[in-house]
């Protein structure tokens, strides 16, 4: 076979292989919320039945609820389960619970020493992955844990502050993994180049580190094939990398983050085909980066059109949607354009909080424990629902799932029927 033919024929196998591994991670989950973002990884319920535009007695119904430890992981479901990652006492648990009635169906524990330098909540931070029956978690203090989900059963752990050094930033480590067939990525903020890291879903192996970076707080996205075929985005302290993920090839990187050393990066990516856009606080601001010519193109940037301090904004219909401004100082909901980086509404005060969207609506869940449903439109900030749902200091994403919310505050994880 003639060199080039090869070539072309080898990209061409590259496409196919990393495309159906896209596809079996969306299509294995169904209506289910298996990670953070969801099953596509966007904040989107693909499957969502109509959410209600009114509830009889203002607010929707709580099917159940149970007693939760510290922690601002999110639930996941999957198979039928609520996954939950907190910590009770000295431990971080990892407990699955029915989805239909909240019956506790298996309760495993990991010793933890987690201390958080500035007396805030000092469980685990990021959402677990469930992916072909297994459970990986990401704990504050650095442990890697894979389980299954059947009954918990631990199959394999790295501790990767131990191994690798990763330092626990200003809040402990945030990075939800991303599984793609049989890898687990993370941003690791290791030393030694373990910036950015891939493991074996088999047995937790090392299968590839690059970076020198800190890691920040953002978790990794499966890179669209425009910019490489196989490619993973990992948002770390310093900015933007594609890294190739196979072999750990940094494809480009794309230098971005705010000149104040106490700031974070914590906002994910939000991918649409050849197209990434960034967010951060601190006087960041946005940027709309395009893959072209084999490099990375500034669309758009600026601080005045979305500012977002650490929830990830969705994309919808050419718009993006997300929460705009400092969470401590009180933070508003706004709509931008895309394309240009124009606003469309600002929703005023509101405080911080976690949006999604689930068919046309927009599901917000405030740090105040509001619950609003509003048009997923660029006319105007007009929620239809606004109630009072959970108790105060939300910070943890919630899932979505056959139309039904699942969400946490400091004290209770609670199942509720948004569906008219």
């Amino acid at each position: 076979m003639a060199p080039s033919l090869h070539r072309s024929v080898h990209r061409i196998s590259v496409v196919v292989v990393w495309a159906s591994l896209v596809t079996s991670l969306v299509s294995a989950v169904g209506a289910d919320w298996p990670q953070f973002l969801g099953p596509q990884r966007n904040g989107t319920a693909p499957a969502s039945p109509a959410l209600a535009d009114k509830f009889p007695n203002g607010s929707p119904t709580k099917l159940w609820s149970v007693d939760v430890g510290q922690g601002f992981a999110g639930p996941v479901v999957a198979a039928d389960k609520v996954v939950m990652f907190h910590r009770v006492g000295d431990a971080e648990v990892v407990e699955a619970f029915a989805f239909s009635d909240g019956k506790r169906l298996w309760h495993q524990e990991s010793p933890t020493a987690y201390s958080d330098d500035f007396g805030f909540d000092e469980g685990p931070r990021a959402c677990p992955s469930v992916s072909e029956g297994r459970i990986y978690t990401h704990g504050a203090d650095g442990k890697l844990e894979c389980r299954r989900l059947t009954d918990g059963e631990r199959i394999w752990s790295v501790d990767t502050r131990a191994r690798f050094g990763a330092d626990k930033g200003f809040f402990g480590r945030a990075c939800a993994p991303l599984i793609v067939g049989k890898r687990l990525f993370l941003n690791l903020g290791g030393r030694g180049g373990a910036g950015v890291a891939a493991f074996s879903t088999d047995n937790g192996d090392l299968l590839w580190k690059a970076t020198e970076d800190e890691s920040g707080y953002a978790s990794p996205m499966p890179g669209p094939a425009e910019i490489a075929p196989g490619s993973v985005l990992f948002f770390t302290r310093s900015g933007l990398h594609a890294v190739a993920m196979e072999s750990g090839k940094v494809i480009a990187s794309h230098p971005w983050r705010a000149r104040m050393h106490a700031s974070v990066n914590a906002a994910t990516p939000v991918v649409s085909g050849n197209e990434v856009l960034l967010t951060a606080s601190y006087g960041a601001g946005a940027t709309l980066l395009r893959w072209q010519s084999n490099a990375w193109q500034t669309v758009w940037s600026g601080d005045d059109s979305l500012s977002s301090h650490y929830a990830t904004p969705v994309k919808h219909d050419g718009l993006l949607f997300g929460f705009h401004g400092r969470q401590e100082t009180g933070g508003s909901l706004r709509c931008i354009d895309w394309a240009t980086g124009k606003l469309r509404w600002d929703s005023g005060t509101l405080g911080s909080g976690t949006v999604a969207v689930a068919g046309d609506r927009l599901v917000v869940l405030l740090e105040s424990g509001e619950l609003i449903l509003a048009p997923a439109s660029g006319d105007r900030f007009q929620p239809a629902v606004r109630c009072q749902i959970l108790g105060t200091g939300l910070r943890s994403p919630f899932a979505l799932a056959d139309g039904r919310l699942i969400a946490r505050d400091k004290k209770k994880l609670a199942v509720f029927d948004l569906r008219p």
